[in-house]
């Protein structure tokens, strides 16, 4: 047997640790028992959250992939980030059909803004917590529940005014929190915030009016929409660049030729990308 330390961010904060001891032969399955957490239900959805799952055994896979969907247009059939979303999933599911979505339409449902009482909430230690604030904050922890199961997020998302929608801005604000998706240490130096989760992968689907936003492009330098993602995610959903995909359509206020061979590339790369990433992470 060989032994192994294991360790994991707690839902309040403070970090989680244990010790397995590993057959050196390949496990058929795995198997953990815990107690004495100050909040069982919550620790244990947060140990699932960061892969330590309680599973069973598929052939050789163990866990089902979990995608979140996050679709944050305010239009609905007309919308090309929602129909390149769902493209998405259908393609994905062609290669994993029991593969879980779990589909936040902020577009439709936009998350309510971060208010005086929300910001008091979320920085007062959870034991000292009233019920008012812990309704305040109710919201912010379905969301940030959401994230934290997701092994592959595809976030639908135009480009409004050059930036994001302020539906997304709002979820973005829900799910940046001290103490569950992040946090904070002084003691860190100029640098003191360190994300406490991990996004493996995320697929950014855009699409905007104009066209020229690539480096060296017209617009060069206009898009605040997708370095606002990507440094967020980065920064603080912990993910590596090199597994952040972005797929946009341009052209669309133009409605020309160039407008449908760049809806119809963007087609293209979504099915291709789904199925890359199908195989890849389905059969790991």
């Amino acid at each position: 047997m060989d032994s192994h330390r294991i360790e994991f961010a707690g839902s309040q904060g403070g970090t989680l640790a244990a010790r397995m001891d590993m057959p050196k032969d390949r496990p058929r399955a795995y198997a953990l028992f815990a107690h004495c957490f100050s909040s069982p239900a919550r620790e244990l959805r947060t140990m699932e959250k960061q892969e330590i799952r309680s599973t069973s055994m598929n052939g050789d896979r163990a866990t089902m992939t979990t995608i979140l969907q996050i679709d944050s247009s305010a239009r609905m059939q007309r919308s090309l980030t929602r129909r390149l979303s769902a493209l998405f999933v259908e393609s994905w599911r062609s290669h994993e059909p029991d593969a879980r979505v779990i589909h936040r339409d902020l577009g439709q449902n936009p998350p309510v803004l971060v208010s005086e009482e929300w910001i008091a909430a979320a920085f007062t230690p959870p034991e000292e917590r009233t019920p008012d604030m812990a309704r305040v904050l109710a919201l912010s922890d379905e969301l940030i529940d959401e994230l934290l199961v997701a092994d592959l997020i595809v976030l639908g998302a135009p480009m409004y005014n050059y930036g994001l929608p302020a539906a997304l801005k709002a979820w973005v604000d829900q799910v940046v929190r001290v103490g569950r998706t992040f946090s904070f240490d002084l003691a860190r130096g100029d640098f003191p915030l360190r994300p406490m989760l991990t996004v493996k992968r995320l697929v950014v689907i855009s699409s905007c009016g104009e066209f020229g936003f690539a480096p060296g492009g017209l617009r060069d330098g206009w898009n605040h929409l997708n370095p606002h993602v990507r440094t967020i995610a980065t920064q603080l959903f912990g993910t590596p660049e090199s597994h952040i995909h972005e797929i946009a359509v341009e052209y669309q206020e133009f409605k020309d030729d160039r407008h449908d061979r760049s809806l119809s590339d963007a087609r293209e790369r979504v099915v291709r990308l789904a199925t890359e990433l199908a195989q890849e992470m389905v059969s790991s």
